[in-house]
């Protein structure tokens, strides 16, 4: 059964950072595309980085230069280091994964597995 789990989500305030985590469980991670996506409430969904099994990663124009995403294979889990935050990256952020399809449209509405999300709240 696969399973994703976020953690590391919290309140920072802007300019601050925040690590978060993904740990997938039921299939190995590397094999896969995982990425992160967020939503607002009332919002749509906006996939923010997502990386494909051979290490390319991709990222949103709006994130490009503040947020890396990286996997640590030997622990199955997937993070995304965000710095420079902005008040508006305030969001539930939720890694999600497809074995078939990579970019980011997939990571954010066609991905096949989805985390519960975790809340990232930007104060200014």
């Amino acid at each position: 059964q696969v399973q994703l789990v976020e953690s590391g989500g919290g309140s920072v305030q802007a300019g601050g950072s925040l690590r978060l985590s993904c740990s997938a469980s039921g299939y190995t991670a590397s094999d896969t595309c995982m990425g992160w996506f967020r939503q607002i409430p009332g919002q749509g969904r906006e996939g923010v980085a997502m990386i494909e099994p051979d290490g390319r990663t991709d990222y949103a124009d709006s994130v490009k230069g503040r947020f890396i995403i990286s996997r640590e294979n030997a622990k199955n889990t997937l993070y995304l280091q965000m710095n420079s935050l902005k008040p508006e990256d305030t969001a539930m952020y939720s890694c999600a994964a497809d074995f078939v399809h990579c970019d980011l449209v997939t990571i954010s509405h066609g991905h096949k597995y989805r985390g519960q999300g975790t809340q990232v709240t930007v104060s200014s």
